[in-house]
C-alpha cells in the first residue's frame, strides 16, 4: 500500500513538473511582463526586462520602451524617430521584437536611407491602453531622446481615452506588478479566476468634461513639445476593424473623427488616418489580429505608409554632422 502511494505521490509530481516546464518553455507563463506606477504617466512597463510569450521574443529597456537598450544622445550623422502609442505600437504578446511597427520602420528606413544616415533608430515608448495624455506624461518626463522626428500613433478609441491611472496596475492580471511563483499560477489567475472588479475605476471611466477636446488638447502639447526641440511631428490613426466599410464609424466617433481632421489642420499637423486607406485596400480584414490590433500583415502595411511619409517630412531636415 505504502509503494503504491508513494508511486503515485511521484507519477503526480513528475506530472506537475512535466507540466510546470512545459507551461514556461511554450507559452512563456510564470514571466509576464510587469508593470510599475507612474504618478504622471499612470504606468509604465517596468525597465529592464525580457520574455517570450508563444513563442514571441519581449525586450524591454531601461526608459520602459519595447527595444533595445540605447544611448540617449544618438549617434553623429545618424537617423533617430521616436515612437509613441499604446499596445498597436507595443505589438504585444502576438508580436516577435523583429515584427513589431517600430522594428519594421527602422529596417524600412535604413533601407531607404542608407546613403544618408550612418545609423537608423525608432524607439517604441508604448504600453496597453495608454491615451494621448500618458503618451504626453511620457514625453514630458523622458523628452523625445534628441530623435528628430517623433510619431504619434493612437486608434479611434483613443481619442476617448480617459486621465492617467495607475489604479490597474497590481490589481488588474493585465497590468501584473510582480512575477507569479508558478507558471500554473499565472495560468490559474489569467484563466480560471474571474477577475475581480477596481471600485475606483468607475470614476475614471465616468471621467466627465469634453473627452475628445482634452485629448486633442493633449496631442497639441506633443506637438508643441516637438517643435520646442526641432523635430518632426507626424500623428497617426489606425481605426477600429469595424469602422471599415459599411456601415462605417459610429455617428459620434464620425464627429470626433471630423473634430480632429479640423485640428490638424489648424495646428499644420502632418496627419494620416488609415481608414481610408484600409478601406480602398483588397481585404482590410486580413490586416487585423483582432477587432483593434494588427498583425504581421497589418504592421508591414502601417509601418511602409509611414517610413514615406516619414522620409517626405524629414527630406528637407539637414542631415546631421558627424
Amino acid at each position: 500500500m505504502k509503494v503504491a502511494l508513494i508511486l503515485f505521490l511521484v507519477v503526480v509530481v513528475g506530472l506537475f513538473v512535466v507540466v510546470e516546464i512545459g507551461l514556461r518553455s511554450l507559452f512563456g507563463f510564470g514571466n509576464p511582463l510587469i508593470y510599475i506606477g507612474d504618478e504622471q504617466i499612470g504606468y509604465l512597463l517596468a525597465p529592464n526586462q525580457h520574455t517570450r510569450r508563444f513563442g514571441n521574443r519581449i525586450e524591454i529597456n531601461e526608459y520602459s520602451m519595447r527595444g533595445n537598450p540605447l544611448k540617449k544622445t544618438p549617434a553623429p550623422s545618424g537617423l533617430r524617430v521616436l515612437l509613441l502609442g499604446d499596445s498597436i505600437a507595443n505589438g504585444g504578446w502576438w508580436t516577435d521584437q523583429t515584427n513589431t511597427i517600430s522594428a519594421m520602420m527602422m529596417r524600412y528606413l535604413a533601407s531607404s536611407t542608407n546613403s544618408n544616415y550612418q545609423e537608423v533608430e525608432v524607439l517604441n515608448a508604448s504600453a496597453n491602453s495608454w491615451g494621448p495624455r500618458n503618451e504626453l506624461a511620457y514625453l514630458q518626463k523622458f523628452s523625445n531622446f534628441n530623435a528628430q522626428a517623433v510619431v504619434l500613433l493612437i486608434n479611434t478609441d483613443d481619442l476617448f481615452a480617459t486621465a492617467p491611472t495607475s489604479l490597474s496596475v497590481g490589481r488588474d492580471r493585465n497590468y501584473p506588478d510582480s512575477k507569479p511563483p508558478l507558471a500554473l499560477v499565472e495560468v490559474w489567475q489569467r484563466y480560471i479566476v474571474k477577475q475581480q472588479p477596481i471600485p475606483e475605476m468607475r470614476a475614471v471611466q465616468n471621467e466627465p468634461g469634453d473627452r475628445v477636446g482634452i485629448n486633442l488638447e493633449a496631442i497639441g502639447k506633443i506637438q508643441a513639445l516637438t517643435r520646442q526641440s526641432n523635430s518632426q511631428f507626424l500623428l497617426v490613426m489606425t481605426p477600429l476593424l469595424r469602422e471599415i466599410g459599411e456601415p462605417g464609424p459610429r455617428d459620434y466617433e464620425i464627429k470626433a473623427r471630423q473634430r480632429l481632421n479640423d485640428f490638424t489642420k489648424a495646428q499644420q499637423i502632418n496627419y494620416i488616418d488609415f481608414l481610408p486607406i484600409f478601406n480602398s485596400t483588397a481585404n482590410p480584414q486580413a490586416l487585423y489580429h483582432d477587432h483593434i490590433h494588427l498583425n504581421l500583415q497589418g504592421n508591414k502595411f502601417v509601418s511602409e505608409v509611414m517610413e514615406r511619409s516619414l522620409l517626405e517630412i524629414l527630406k528637407d531636415v539637414p542631415l546631421p554632422q558627424s
